[in-house]
């Protein structure tokens, strides 16, 4: 058995799976959006669209603001398995291995079949990329009307562990003259593991070269509580809630599922539990509190303690005390992806509930291609614009307990950017 520092548990499941209230500033024009439902999407209708050109926006004049959307990144097609898996092993801000250039290629190649089969089961890859253009290509659309003083936007696609790599996206920005660039993680909730790994990338991508950014540089780093977005959660979780049983309606337990962390991470002081519960919260009050909740946790691997309760354990626990009428709700993800239409569609809701008898389980649509998802991203840009902030303050303060020199170089060379 290798010995891992504890974030390996996190980074192992990822193998497995693979995995300031809102005002609208007078300076952002508000624009109209025709809200239209799509129905109900399958896995693999997520997947079949996938494209092997480059991505290519039209551009009349030169890119005055850049946006770069920051994610994991999943593998497109099973033969990206492999590599995605590598960049997961060799992250060193995710977690250390004892001779890790070495190990990580042998764990990789080992645990590749088997990450393989679980994507052959959502339809032969992850969605991720298709609906982070789906969500970037309304957002930008929105801005050049929004923000036309900062027109025109485009946006990048920033992966940590599969093209466009974070690397590639910034060498992009720079070849393109990008005046204004925003690193916009497309986490809502901040955590070191997800957020702070790809502002690491963005920094060690300049310190490797040794230059200063072309670029002026800044982060929209956190969005938990932004109102659009709770809107969106709002929306969907009512949508499903119709389609229950009129009778059991009222009844049905809401379990809001984030992925969890080791708790050496939270106890280090990782803000990421507080930011989800904010989330939850919100959500809940926009629905007007119609139904008994629960945040729970899942994705956990290993012996180590994390996180709970555990998404699993917690459906079990309710079916055997009688609550048999379930409605999952992804609140950490934005976006379909293994853990989503894996996790969640398949080993919960189809495998497990067979097995504890649940009456009714059904998972709420991820926000996707929702119109009005694409708005608040817009929105969250331009107010961040118009603030003339490099960050929120949450980012210049580390963790009390932090182990990561790097994390304090990367807030260290944001918050010393002039805008």
């Amino acid at each position: 058995m290798y010995l891992v520092h504890t974030n390996m548990a996190a980074a192992v499941r990822a193998a497995n799976r693979v995995l300031c209230p809102f005002t609208k500033s007078s300076s952002c024009r508000q624009v109209r959006v025709q809200i239209q439902w799509r129905g109900q999407s399958t896995a693999a209708a997520a997947t079949q669209t996938k494209s092997t050109k480059p991505q290519i926006q039209p551009e009349k004049r030169k890119t005055k603001t850049g946006i770069l959307m920051l994610n994991m990144g999943g593998p497109e097609t099973l033969g990206d398995v492999h590599d995605f898996l590598l960049r997961l092993f060799l992250d060193k801000d995710l977690m250390t291995l004892p001779a890790q250039n070495k190990l990580a290629p042998f764990i990789a190649k080992r645990r590749t079949p088997k990450i393989q089969e679980q994507y052959s089961r959502i339809g032969g890859g992850s969605p991720i990329k298709k609906w982070t253009v789906t969500q970037g290509e309304g957002m930008v659309k929105l801005l050049d009307e929004m923000s036309p003083h900062t027109a025109p936007h485009k946006y990048y696609i920033g992966f940590r562990y599969v093209h466009p790599l974070t690397e590639e996206a910034i060498e992009e920005m720079e070849k393109d003259g990008v005046e204004r660039a925003i690193a916009f993680t497309q986490y809502p909730q901040y955590s070191c593991s997800t957020t702070g790994s790809s502002l690491n990338a963005i920094y060690r991508y300049y310190n490797k070269k040794g230059e200063k950014p072309k670029m002026k540089w800044s982060i929209i780093d956190r969005w938990p509580t932004h109102p659009l977005l709770i809107q969106c959660f709002a929306d969907h979780i009512r949508k499903e809630l119709d389609l229950f049983p009129p009778e059991k309606r009222k009844d049905v337990v809401i379990l809001f599922s984030a992925h969890s962390l080791p708790m050496s991470v939270v106890n280090r002081g990782d803000p990421y539990p507080q930011e989800v519960g904010a989330t939850v919260q919100r959500v809940m009050e926009k629905l007007n509190f119609s139904n008994p909740y629960r945040l729970v946790w899942q994705s956990k691997v290993g012996p180590m303690p994390w996180l709970g309760p555990q998404t699993d354990e917690t459906i079990e626990g309710l079916c055997k005390r009688g609550q048999k009428n379930i409605l999952l709700v992804p609140i950490a993800f934005t976006s379909d992806h293994i853990e989503t239409l894996y996790e969640l569609d398949i080993e919960y809701a189809q495998v497990l509930a067979n097995e504890c008898g649940v009456e009714n389980i059904r998972r709420a649509e991820s926000l996707n291609g929702n119109p009005l998802f694409s708005k608040a991203l817009a929105d969250l840009v331009c107010s961040h614009i118009q603030s003339n902030e490099i960050c929120s303050k949450q980012l210049t303060l580390c963790c009390p307990l932090c182990v990561n020199p790097v994390c304090r170089e990367a807030k260290s060379f944001f918050t010393n950017q002039q805008l």
